[in-house]
């Protein structure tokens, strides 16, 4: 007989994946879309599950931190490139995001179940191939940062460790974009909160209690990102077996999945290769460059998911609304979410600089490093109310399935970012090559907003 408390979690994951007791084709679909609430129904848990992974970032450094010379450069060489492993995959949550709620606004529950299985076959399939390939690779993965001698040893074992925990990353990003596709973003919230202060509490322990160094700090997030895996499994399941959805792998849909990604992994990897260059450049001027220019990246990705936020409500918004034919009601969400994404920039911008003086403080910052950081804090803050716009009109054109001309936007940008970071010498210079870079990619995508070829209604997208 199953246990009262296990019965009651089953429960609690029937309810938010919208199967207690009926099907989603009895669900009333709204009148309207994109209205102020519904975004904000989206957005406000979008921004505490993203905004939880950045600070736990930050309390990783902070801990690393505590480490002698170069922990602290080692983890920004190694969180970098498997950052960049993990963000080419990033069309696993915000490709499953837009075609699941094409399919959900369209009144086709049981196919968005279907692609969301795909989604998460895919994820673990392709975490394992990368595990596998980039392993024994390490060391030259490393070196392309131009990292030596102790940085270079203890990136690598930072990194090596990391990828055993690569296909749950995947698997996370998988379910993530399962979830929110239905309009469910409490769920991931929970999640992702629940991971990182786990994930937070085994680094300290495991560095600072332990003393496994570096090492601590890469199992501790292996093992959070594992349990998180798991808990997204099991609620796709649910949710796949109760609208009839099959549960084994679909070699039509992996490949049809993976190809509708192919176009998001062009942009991702243009994105992600601005950042490992600009990791590179820095890692290059000295190692009380790439110290400061680790702290300011931290705190430019933690800006950058709180303004993400607003996207990923748009990635759902935008899919579910074009899924059932409302083009009025997609532009006039896309206008709200862009100025909200304007002023929060702002705000963003203006607590920067209050909290300028403090920053280098929370990092055991040395007085080097603290002199480069307080420069270069000022066009971090500056780029907020421009990336606000950025990544609110990224997420737009995500949701609607425009992914060929987002590839082509992000090569554009990345294009305009190179001979202005190349020829900085200082972590200035390297600074205003990413507004160069921000500004390219505002104008491509405002370009493409203002039109309409992006505006393809019904279940599936081909947008010109």
């Amino acid at each position: 007989m199953e246990p009262p408390k296990l019965r009651g979690m089953a429960s609690h994951l029937e309810h938010v994946m919208g199967v207690s007791g009926r099907k989603w084709q009895n669900v009333p679909m709204p009148l309207t879309h994109g209205g102020s609430w519904e975004i904000l129904r989206l957005a406000l848990p979008a921004f505490g599950s993203l905004i939880a992974e950045p600070v736990f970032l930050l309390t990783d450094s902070i801990i690393v931190g505590h480490l002698p010379d170069p922990a602290l450069g080692a983890l920004g060489v190694a969180g970098t490139a498997l950052s960049a492993l993990v963000g080419v995959c990033i069309f696993l949550a915000y490709g499953t995001t837009a075609t699941v709620a094409r399919q959900i606004g369209a009144g086709d529950p049981r196919r968005a179940m279907r692609l969301g299985m795909d989604g998460l076959w895919l994820a673990a399939l392709v975490g394992v191939a990368i595990s596998l390939v980039c392993w024994p690779l390490t060391p030259t993965i490393v070196h392309l940062f131009g990292a030596s001698g102790s940085l270079s040893t203890l990136a690598v074992t930072y990194l090596r460790v990391s990828l055993l925990g690569l296909p749950s990353m995947l698997l996370v990003l998988a379910g993530t974009g399962v979830l929110r596709g239905l309009h469910n973003a409490t769920t991931p919230l929970i999640v992702s909160v629940s991971s990182f202060v786990l994930n937070g509490l085994l680094n300290a322990w495991f560095v600072l209690v332990l003393g496994w160094g570096i090492a601590g700090s890469a199992w501790g997030t292996v093992i959070a990102q594992t349990l998180s895996a798991a808990v997204y499994v099991v609620l796709v399941v649910r949710g796949a077996r109760a609208h009839g959805a099959p549960l084994n792998p679909d070699l039509a849909g992996l490949k049809a999945a993976g190809t509708t990604g192919l176009a998001l992994v062009v942009r991702t990897v243009s994105l992600q290769g601005v950042l490992l260059v600009a990791t590179a450049l820095a890692t290059r001027m000295g190692d009380v460059q790439i110290e400061a220019y680790t702290i300011a990246a931290r705190i430019w990705t933690f800006l950058a998911f709180a303004l993400d936020a607003i996207a990923i409500a748009g990635q759902a918004v935008t899919g579910r609304a074009l899924g059932a034919g409302d083009v009025e009601g997609t532009r006039r969400a896309t206008r709200r979410m862009v100025s909200w994404g304007i002023w929060y920039g702002v705000a963003l911008a203006i607590l920067i600089i209050a909290l300028r003086p403090v920053i280098p403080g929370l990092f055991d910052a040395s007085p080097a490093v603290t002199a480069q950081l307080e420069e270069i804090l000022w066009p971090v803050a500056l780029l907020q109310p421009i990336g606000g716009i950025v990544f609110v009109l990224d997420g737009v054109l995500i949701g609607a399935g425009d992914q060929r001309y987002l590839a082509w936007a992000q090569a554009i940008a990345a294009v305009a970012f190179l001979p202005v970071a190349l020829a900085a010498t200082t972590l200035i210079g390297l600074w205003v090559a990413m507004g160069a870079w921000m500004l390219a990619r505002m104008l491509t995508l405002g370009l493409r907003a203002y039109g309409t070829a992006w505006l393809v209604t019904g279940p599936s997208s081909t947008p010109t």
